[in-house]
Parts: C-alpha cells; sequence; structure tokens
C-alpha cells in the first residue's frame, strides 16, 4: 500500500475498549498513512467503559499501528480527554517522539493553531450531565450496533438508512453540550488569544467552518470521531482538510500522496520542541 505522506493528522474520539468502536477501520486509516505529527486528541481509550475482559484484536491492532507509527519516527501527541481524563495526571509527560498534554499549540508556516479535546468548554464532565454522559455511552454503543444491523437490511432493500444513534447523539448535544453555542465560546477564545486556527473533537460532529466575531476571524475545525463518522483532519498543500474513511472505496479512488513541505513549530506553555516536515 502507497502511503500518503501529509503534515499532520488529527484523530479523535476512538473509545478502543467500547463495542461501537471501528477499531479496523482505524487501524486501516493508520496503515494508510506518513504524517510528520499525529496528533490524538482525546477519548483513544475509553475509561468509563473500560474492561479487561472487551478488547479484542482489532483495538490492540490499532495501539500497535500508533507505535509503529511512532518507531518510524512519527511525532505522536497524545491529548487527553474526558473518556480518558485518568491521563491528565500525567500531563506534560514527554518520552522521545510521545508527548502526553492536555492541549498544544502549533506554528505551521507562521500560522498559530490551538489544538484541545473540547470538554472543558461544555458541561459534561459536571453532576448530573456527567451521570447521563456515561449512561449514554452505553445506550449509544448499543444504538451504533442496531445502525449497522438496519443499515444492512436496509441495502439489502434498496432502502436509505437513517441513522438513529446520530439522531440521539444531536439530542443529547443540543441538552447539554448546545452546539453553537460551544462552537461560538470555542471561536471567541481562540479568536481573543490570537490564534488562526481552532481545533477541538469531542462532540463527534466533523466540521470545517470560518467563524467570526466584532474581534476577529478563525478557522473552526472538529476531527469528528471514529464510532460513526470515521474522519480525520489532515494539513497539506499548506492547508487543513477534512478526510473521511469510506471502506468501500478501491485505493485508486482514494486521495492521491501529497509531500509534506511544511514547516511545523509545536508550542506548549511548558515546552517548546521545534521540527520542521522540509
Amino acid at each position: 500500500m502507497q502511503k500518503r505522506t501529509i503534515d499532520v493528522a488529527v484523530v479523535s474520539d476512538v473509545h478502543l475498549g467500547t463495542f461501537a468502536s471501528k477499531a479496523k477501520q482505524f487501524s486501516a486509516y493508520l496503515q494508510s498513512i506518513d504524517p510528520k505529527i499525529l496528533i490524538l486528541n482525546g477519548d483513544i481509550i475509553d475509561g468509563w467503559q473500560f474492561s479487561r475482559r472487551y478488547f479484542p484484536t482489532h483495538h490492540i491492532m490499532a495501539i500497535k499501528e500508533i507505535l509503529n507509527l511512532l518507531s518510524n519516527g512519527t511525532k505522536v501527541i497524545y491529548i487527553t480527554g474526558n473518556h480518558d481524563e485518568a491521563l491528565r495526571k500525567y500531563a506534560d509527560l514527554e518520552l522521545g517522539n510521545f508527548l502526553l498534554t492536555d492541549k498544544i499549540a502549533l506554528e505551521i508556516n507562521g500560522n498559530k493553531t490551538w489544538i484541545f479535546h473540547g470538554d472543558v468548554f461544555d458541561r459534561t464532565t459536571e453532576q448530573q450531565a456527567r451521570f447521563w454522559g456515561k449512561l449514554g455511552s452505553n445506550g449509544y454503543a448499543l444504538l451504533l450496533a442496531f445502525n449497522r444491523f438496519a443499515q444492512s437490511i436496509a441495502r439489502l432493500f434498496g432502502k436509505r438508512h437513517y441513522s438513529l444513534s446520530e439522531q440521539v447523539m444531536k439530542q443529547f448535544n443540543n441538552r447539554f453540550v448546545k452546539i453553537e453555542a460551544y462552537e461560538n465560546k470555542i471561536a471567541a477564545i481562540a479568536i481573543d488569544k490570537k490564534y488562526d486556527t481552532v481545533i477541538c473533537g469531542h462532540i463527534h460532529k466533523p466540521e470545517k467552518r470560518t467563524i467570526s466575531t466584532e474581534r476577529g476571524t478563525v478557522c473552526y475545525l472538529n476531527s469528528g470521531d471514529w464510532m460513526e463518522h470515521s474522519t480525520a483532519l489532515e494539513y497539506y498543500d499548506n492547508d487543513w482538510h477534512l478526510f473521511e474513511y469510506k471502506e468501500a472505496e478501491e485505493p485508486a479512488n482514494q486521495p492521491m500522496p501529497h509531500v509534506a513541505r511544511s514547516s511545523v513549530n509545536v508550542i506548549t506553555e511548558e515546552l517548546l520542541v521545534y521540527f520542521s516536515s522540509k
């Protein structure tokens, strides 16, 4: 398989250790790319539902693919989320090409990009919402399993598939997250901090759009998830691109490889690590 060379790949919400995780597709995606930087933007391993009795081979293979990229020279940055919040006590741990942190800033060709999971900007980690969030994770997994069965039946009869799980997730986000307010709040803070781009995950809603306020403009990006949408953000050709993995696509229909030529400066408040993809 010819790998696509990209500057930066951002993935989030893989939820390894849960039945709903598309670990097999995620592994195939990692096998198809050769990034200078891989950013795992939270909820990669689901600590809320983790059980030693359920961690299938495909989930183990996904971790192996991350380690393969790490051993081959990719800088791997793991940003903690709410489902893997136990790792936050070890934030800013750096081992070789691996960095564990709560947030990161990149300077790419002079433009500043702010990246974090995004759970701190809503109420899903607080009190009642946290309880319903944990309960909903299990129900969401069951709905995704039902969706896959229903999709097979719908294809058999030539019908259009309706995603019940996506509608439930949308209702949960409307009730607890309030997506528009969530996105606008993040954009406003990023503008005040003088960032050109802001990236988050968390709400399972892949997105790329420009948000403007009276104080300025920022490019808002969300990497989506690997439970339903199978999406990632990729930086190449001097721009961010929203990538959707489609298992049925033939290799010839996948995007052509790109040559990484961007200069990337990785910044945290405590660390300054410079490397160039030239």
